[in-house]
């Protein structure tokens, strides 16, 4: 795992996470639904603001960071870039109530390593933490639906037509193109899409 040595049991050590969010219950909240799970996540430090969440990871160290899409004064999608400027290998996952693909479109450009909702429960969270820090990229699984239906909706038919090409001719073209970003299938290319800002 990048990142982690294994301890004594051969278990990797807890993830180290920071909180970022302006509402003091949904802080409390989210530490109370983790503290169950604490032989994998543990809670290294909160903020509620911008400039203190910057400064806290820069002292702390974590491995990840969980912050909202809005918060108050600023943009999390902004703060996330510079979190991510201040340490790079920290994984930011967005935890929000905005169940908006626009927001998921702008979390993944920045930089996140997940976008999840706020109807979580706490070892789908822990799980969610778990994979990401194996470098996963993970979405809610409604909006990631959405996301692969709405690719879903420019089937090989409507490509060939436009490229005057055979359903054949996509279909080897769409494999190279998994083959390359190294996916296996259509919603994990549009993930991979993106998350690097190849379309729109």
């Amino acid at each position: 795992m990048t990142g982690t040595f294994p301890g004594m049991n051969g278990q990797s050590p807890p993830l180290r996470l920071v909180i970022v969010d302006d509402h003091q219950m949904v802080l409390d909240g989210i530490k109370a639904m983790l503290r169950p799970y604490a032989s994998q996540v543990t809670v290294a430090g909160e903020a509620s603001g911008a400039g203190d969440a910057v400064s806290l990871v820069t002292r702390l160290k974590p491995d990840a960071v969980l912050l909202d899409v809005r918060l108050r004064g600023t943009s999390g999608l902004d703060l996330c870039g510079d979190i991510l400027a201040a340490r790079p290998s920290c994984k930011v996952v967005f935890l929000t109530v905005y169940d908006d693909e626009q927001y998921l479109y702008q979390a993944l450009r920045v930089g996140a390593a997940g976008f999840l909702l706020k109807r979580i429960r706490g070892g789908e969270l822990v799980d969610y933490l778990m994979r990401i820090r194996d470098g996963e990229v993970l979405i809610d699984p409604s909006l990631a639906g959405r996301v692969a239906l709405s690719a879903a909706r420019l089937h090989s038919r409507a490509i060939a037509a436009k490229l005057v090409v055979s359903e054949e001719t996509v279909k080897t073209h769409s494999r190279g193109i998994y083959r390359k970003l190294g996916v296996s299938d259509r919603a994990a290319a549009v993930t991979v899409a993106l998350r690097e800002g190849l379309f729109h």
